[in-house]
């Protein structure tokens, strides 16, 4: 809970006004069975009228304010749990978006989504229902110990005898609940890993007709964690009968016992009834702390997940310029013999034991470098460590071994943004949002329409956003479903141009162009973005075969390495994919 203590401290003076508005509240609730045991057994028997009704207002008095008391405290509780979640959610966001490439895929894209929900969602119950229910349930269950003890000991002996024990339960059984409700939160993360799959590739799961095996797969993951929640709900409801159960019985005891006492004429018959109304507050009281300590399990895991994201320690932050390696050349990007792996056991910080490694790297060895305004085709089979080149470029991850400089610089001496505004990419599988044309390739930078318009044309997109009647305020819907692949591909490539970027990515952009729009696409790159560097990562020939350098990939290893016209002699793998692309196989 000290994690939530970082939120909730700046609201102290709130939550201690909310706290003693609901305390008053709850002893004013207290008061009305004491008045209406003052009314049966010494105003009533007096027969005048007037102090009846004026007891009577009294009691309605007390009603009134107690509803008043609780409706604003309630208000203040809600404002204080929303402010202080939505700050919550705040710092997860920002801390989910400096996460490094690594740390995305330890935690997972569905947990961050469930951390961000359910889990928020959590907290947020816990922190408006403890300033309400927190104070009102043991103010009602001390307090109506109290002044029942102060009407007839003797019955309030049974209400001593029972408290200890039902409190004791809840308590046991809440601490139990804690872990069951981490599993829970685990398993939330699984179901919105299938939801997400699926309603990203719905398109594919149509095609397929795998609607019932994807249903299936559904079903799987949503009934383990539904057995997961139903085991933390009944252990955590188990106190409830069996409080009721003991208050059941105590309230009959008293009955019984009260009912004798009466007779014997040892307590008035108004003491029975507030007795009575006591043991229902008390059963209250008991039933508000099991409930209050159900939310403390759910959001004590929630907000140890939170916290977990919140305070993970950044893996790539910029190193001091004396911890730099030196430069070897004067180019503009150098690769100096990198080696890589995804493994999570291969960290950057365990290089030894990462060369002793015998498995598989993603890239093994690479290395290469563009002069400024040069350009570098990258082309390999599928898992060949082309996209690995860009993660480690942008520094999403670190190489285990060797160094990457961007104009002079070690990659790691660069504050992030520092790196990152020096790029425009486009990746595999980009995002188009739900927003306009010009949002989609503004991005919230401070670009002019003019600049936004110029990365429109050379991105060959500008004919047919401006097809539209509202051109570049033409809405685009989830994913950019209502555009095609080529069009997403163009609007992608503007937003990478559209800041006049010194190194250009793109990552497969143009795999849904046709030739002639893909040929137009490199010419206009290269006349009006001549000073850029550029990084083409391509299936076909025909997109880089054009460029300075070509790099060619094999299983992270580097093949060949030269101009189209170099590799068409050196490199067989090369020209073999040449050959069947141009249709020159026998």
């Amino acid at each position: 809970m000290r994690f939530l203590w970082r939120y909730l401290k700046k609201y102290v003076k709130r939550i201690s006004g909310v706290m003693a508005i609901k305390l008053s509240g709850t002893a004013l609730e207290l008061l009305i069975p004491y008045v209406m045991e003052h009314l049966i057994d010494h105003v009533v028997p007096l027969q005048e009228m007037v102090p009846v009704l004026c007891w009577g207002a009294v009691m309605l008095l007390l009603a009134v304010a107690v509803r008043f008391i609780n409706v604003n405290a309630n208000r203040l509780s809600v404002r204080t749990a929303k402010e202080s979640t939505y700050e919550i959610r705040r710092d997860l966001f920002h801390a989910a978006l400096n996460l490094s490439g690594s740390q995305v895929d330890d935690v997972g894209l569905p947990s961050l989504i469930s951390r961000m929900t359910s889990d928020s969602y959590n907290v947020q119950s816990f922190i408006q229902s403890i300033q309400t229910i927190g104070i009102r349930a043991p103010i009602m269950l001390m307090g109506g110990i109290t002044i029942t003890l102060t009407m007839d000991r003797g019955l309030a002996s049974i209400l001593c005898i029972m408290a200890p024990v039902m409190i004791v339960l809840v308590v046991f059984v809440s601490m139990k609940g804690i872990p069951l409700y981490e599993k829970v939160q685990q398993g939330m993360d699984d179901v919105v890993r299938v939801m997400r799959e699926n309603i990203t590739g719905i398109r594919v799961v149509k095609a397929l007709s795998r609607e019932s095996y994807e249903i299936g797969r559904f079903h799987e993951v949503n009934d383990e964690t539904t057995r997961r929640d139903i085991r933390a709900g009944m252990i955590m409801a188990l106190p409830g009968p069996i409080v009721t159960f003991f208050l059941n019985v105590g309230l009959t005891l008293v009955v019984l016992i009260g009912a004798r006492r009466v007779n014997d004429g040892l307590t008035e018959p108004g003491v029975i009834l507030a007795f009575l109304t006591y043991f229902n507050m008390i059963l209250m009281g008991v039933m508000g702390l099991n409930r209050i300590f159900m939310m403390l399990s759910k959001a004590n895991a929630s907000a140890k997940r939170i916290e977990q994201v919140v305070d993970i320690p950044q893996l790539l932050s910029p190193v001091p310029d004396a911890e730099a390696a030196p430069c070897p050349g004067k180019d503009f990007i150098i690769f100096d013999h990198v080696s890589f792996s995804y493994d999570a056991y291969a960290s950057a910080h365990d290089a030894a034991a990462f060369a002793g490694s015998q498995r598989q790297k993603c890239l093994d060895d690479i290395s290469f470098s563009i002069p400024r305004g040069g350009s570098l085709g990258i082309i390999g089979a599928t898992g060949a460590g082309k996209t690995s080149v860009v993660n480690l470029l942008m520094r999403f991850y670190d190489p285990q071994q060797g160094h990457i400089f961007v104009d002079g610089k070690d990659v790691r001496t660069y504050a992030p943004d520092d790196l990152h505004r020096r790029f425009g990419v486009v990746f595999q599988n980009d995002v188009i949002f739900a927003d306009t044309i010009r949002e989609n390739i503004t991005f919230g930078r401070d670009i002019t329409a003019e600049a936004m318009r110029f990365a429109a044309r050379d991105a060959m997109a500008q004919e047919f956003v401006e097809s539209y009647d509202d051109a570049y305020e033409h809405l685009a819907v989830i994913h950019g479903a209502n555009f095609s692949g080529g069009q997403k591909q163009r609007m992608l490539i503007a937003r990478a141009l559209a800041a006049k970027p010194e190194i250009l990515i793109l990552d497969d952009a143009s795999s849904a162009l046709d030739y002639r729009t893909d040929a137009q696409l490199r010419k206009a790159i290269r006349t009006h973005h001549a000073d850029t560097t550029n990084i083409v990562i391509a299936q076909r020939v025909s997109s880089i075969m054009n460029l300075d350098q070509i790099l060619v990939l094999d299983e992270g290893h580097v093949i060949g390495y030269g101009s189209h016209e170099t590799l068409l002699k050196t490199c067989p793998v090369y020209c073999e994919i040449h050959k069947t692309q141009m249709g020159e196989v026998d």
